[in-house]
């Protein structure tokens, strides 16, 4: 697999080196008319996005040992009603927007010892809106590309709960607490917007959200040794997002059916040997590789569920997170679009990984003495491997002669395995995990399969930029996997199965082009899975003979995120 990885690196090389050797051969730049095109008026429109957040809970109880920040990966979609004010290339304006969120986060939180009952703490956003003021400069052919920055205020309404783990093996009565608040707070922003017609535009945009949370209450909870009660306290929240939007926009005053400038045909024929200005009317193909540089996590929650008599899935038994696993992978890359607006699109990788750790924590079991309230053991990673696809079919709905936005409906598929090695108790001393440095001690397989239905957008900032962009969002998972313990009596094992549950995969890239057909670029990409909370796991052969098969709930997620560079060729 590494050979493999090592190919498509050189594969891409080599494209670049040969892409580099004929950009001698370009002729002069076309010239093009004086800009001519005025953003000012009235528009409004509508947006999709993703990216992910973070929301911090302050521990009342001391430094934490682990935890207290939910990761939480969303998906989003709204509107937006704006003004601009244009002078000379000056572009001012004035921007609202809303949207509804799907979001998922959970983890650990308020650990300060392991003599003490920590919590399962989620939240995530439903809802945001935001006002904010823009100023951008208009450049390109005609004027038509508008790129700005923009700032102002964001609300949010937040919600989640606060959930004490495994109390002394379901023998104390659980506690939990739920929050559901909305605050104000800032957003910072930059984008790109195209004039696509007289009437239309399309924009991908960045944005980065800060919201100081407010004061929230905490449960009640178990200290054991001694037996003790810890009284209810107050935790402090903040949340931060990076959210990545792709908008369509409509303009007051424009013909909305108008599907071409008047100073220009639908589809512009370059000539011979001149940069791409345009796309073809007809067939095109474009093929290439990437190198990606990521870093992954994947997360699995046991609940107590139903073998303590407590029917809550967010009180946990159980955790282990793998986190940090950094790694490379080389893939390909194609997109054939046809005369109709018809698209296929596709990619496929492979990479590896020998970076990570892995933090597996039980709570309120049997130990010595009494009940064990908190351990978390730590491992690192290795022989880490990973595999991926997407396959999508789409239309183009929006299309002229130098872009294209169409909608599209695909299967996504990632694989990930790797071993944990070594172990380390970080949080209670009454436990010491048996393993000496080096030992392979347990291993993880994930496999996850999910429909994507997304909004895809390409077109040319000037006569050599280009941008794309992707944002889907994935209804329904089906994830399967294995988990081996190999410290334990016997051979253990769980068997991984979970489904519904959601996802968002998001890239951008921005490319340049070299020669007429030849170009290089640079993207960033994030994606993120999960599955519902009544998921299943099966423990089989758990310790020893006593238990041969027994099946608790589960909730998996996981995360990859990073940047890619690609060299592509188009053929016309």
């Amino acid at each position: 697999m590494r050979s493999g990885v090592l190919l498509l690196g050189a594969t891409t090389i080599a494209l670049v080196a040969s892409g580099a050797a004929n950009a001698a051969d370009l002729e002069p730049e076309v010239k093009l008319p004086p800009a001519v095109w005025d953003w000012s008026g009235g528009y409004i429109g509508g947006h999709v996005g993703g990216g992910y957040g973070r929301t911090s809970f302050s521990n009342p109880y001391g430094p934490s040992i682990y935890g207290d920040v939910v990761d939480t990966p969303v998906f989003l979609a709204g509107g937006q009603l704006g003004y601009n004010w244009q002078k000379s290339s000056w572009v001012f304006g004035v921007e609202l927007d809303a949207s509804g969120v799907v979001s998922d986060g959970t983890n650990t939180c308020l650990a300060a010892s392991g003599f003490v009952v920590s919590a399962n703490c989620t939240a995530g956003p439903n809802v945001f809106a935001t006002g904010t003021g823009r100023i951008g400069y208009a450049f390109g052919a005609l004027g038509r590309t508008l790129a700005y920055l923009k700032g102002g205020v964001a609300w949010q309404n937040n919600q989640g709960d606060v959930v004490n783990n495994n109390e002394l093996m379901g023998r104390w009565p659980q506690e939990k607490t739920h929050f559901d608040y909305g605050r104000v707070g800032a957003i910072i922003g930059l984008g790109v917007e195209q004039a696509l017609t007289p009437a239309w535009s399309v924009k991908a945009e960045y944005n980065y959200l800060h919201f100081a949370g407010p004061s929230v209450a905490t449960p009640p909870t178990v200290q054991d040794p001694p037996l003790a009660i810890v009284p209810a306290n107050t935790t402090s929240l903040s949340s931060n997002y990076h959210i990545g939007k792709i908008g369509l926009n409509y303009h007051f005053g424009a013909e909305p059916w108008t599907a071409k400038w008047s100073d220009a045909p639908l589809y512009a024929k370059a000539p011979a040997g001149a940069p791409p200005i345009a796309y073809s009317a007809g067939w095109s193909f474009e093929g290439g590789s990437r190198l990606w540089l990521s870093r992954g996590r994947f997360q699995w929650d046991d609940s107590v569920t139903p073998y303590f008599g407590i029917e809550d899935p967010d009180v946990l038994f159980s955790r282990l997170t793998y986190r940090g696993l950094d790694g490379l992978s080389g893939e390909l890359f194609g997109r054939v679009d046809s005369p109709w607006g018809v698209f296929l699109k596709a990619n496929i990788g492979l990479g590896r990984f020998d970076k990570g750790y892995l933090n597996n924590q039980d709570w309120g079991i049997p130990g010595i003495p009494g009940y064990l309230s908190y351990i978390n053991n730590a491992s690192g990673q290795g022989n880490g491997r990973f595999t991926y696809y997407t396959a999508d079919v789409g239309y183009e709905f929006l299309r002229g002669a130098n872009y294209k936005v169409g909608g599209f409906i695909g299967w996504t598929y990632y694989e990930q395995s790797s071993d944990s090695i070594g172990c380390t108790q970080i949080a209670n001393p009454f436990y010491t995990c048996p393993a000496r440095p080096g030992t392979v001690v347990g291993s993880q397989n994930t496999q996850w399969n999910a429909p994507r239905v997304g909004l895809s957008a390409e077109t040319m900032l000037t006569d050599r930029w280009r941008l794309n962009t992707d944002v889907a969002y994935l209804p329904w998972t089906d994830f399967k996997g294995r988990d081996n313990h190999l410290l334990r009596h016997g051979t253990t094992f769980f068997d991984q199965r979970g489904d519904g549950g959601g996802g968002v995969q998001i890239e951008g890239v921005l490319s340049y082009f070299i020669t007429k057909n030849f170009s290089v670029g640079v993207g960033g990409r994030y994606w993120a899975m999960w599955t519902k909370k009544d998921s299943e796991v099966t423990c089989t052969v758990c310790d020893g003979a006593r238990n041969s098969a027994m099946t608790q709930s589960a909730k998996y997620s996981m995360e990859r995120w990073g940047t890619f560079f690609q060299a592509s060729y188009r053929f016309d």
